[in-house]
């Protein structure tokens, strides 16, 4: 049975925008004289921006304020936004929902100029879509907060729901929202016990019972 509304994370998971996030906290940190890290990346996946100002401070000695920085890192990332592309499978499992009928909405840890960026880019643009930034929550994932919210905006039980994440620390927010919660990570990752786990494209349309 299909289900009744799909969740869907953006970085990562709808579109494939991970790598320009790398490239931009890198040229922010650059800009400071700050080598980043190899692991850059596994320290910040699915994480909001002020977290992970915070561990830069803390572990790289970041002594930028934090509206210096992030301007930094969001005039990088703008810039370099209209190159941006869906996540290989999903987009086509975004207009197959649509097409069944599925209510669908967007529910980042990302602000709202960098939602707007991203889906303007891959061409989401839809009348009446939902959409919940991490300006629009009192607490990001992995807090619930954000997957409830976007249930209130689309008017769905969260039992009927699905939600779509790349992320560990996004997969715990739909879990802890009571929504049945696919872990689709772009890397092979163990994710939470309770997830519904998916490889490939074709694992998620199974879940999701397009197939």
């Amino acid at each position: 049975m299909k289900p009744k509304a799909v969740y869907w994370d953006m970085d990562g998971t709808l579109v494939d925008s991970e790598p320009l996030h790398d490239q931009a906290l890198s040229a922010a940190l650059e800009s400071v004289g700050i080598e980043p890290p190899a692991d850059l990346h596994e320290r910040v996946l699915g994480q909001a921006a002020r977290p992970v100002y915070d561990m830069m401070r803390r572990d790289f000695g970041l002594k930028l304020p934090f509206d210096d920085w992030i301007r930094r890192k969001y005039d990088f990332y703008l810039l370099h936004a209209v190159t941006l592309r869906p996540r290989p499978g999903a987009l086509e499992i975004f207009r197959d929902l649509q097409r069944a009928g599925v209510v669908q909405a967007v529910v980042s840890n990302s602000d709202r100029l960098i939602i707007d960026a991203n889906l303007g880019a891959v061409g989401i643009v839809e009348p009446g879509m939902k959409t919940v930034s991490r300006n629009d929550v009192r607490q990001g994932k992995p807090h619930p907060e954000p997957f409830l919210r976007a249930a209130w905006l689309t008017e769905v039980d969260p039992a009927e729901t699905f939600v779509m994440e790349d992320s560990v620390t996004g997969a715990t927010a739909g879990l802890a929202a009571g929504m049945k919660t696919i872990f689709w990570p772009e890397r092979p990752t163990a994710g939470p016990r309770d997830a519904l786990h998916a490889e490939t494209a074709e694992d998620v349309r199974r879940l999701l019972g397009l197939d």
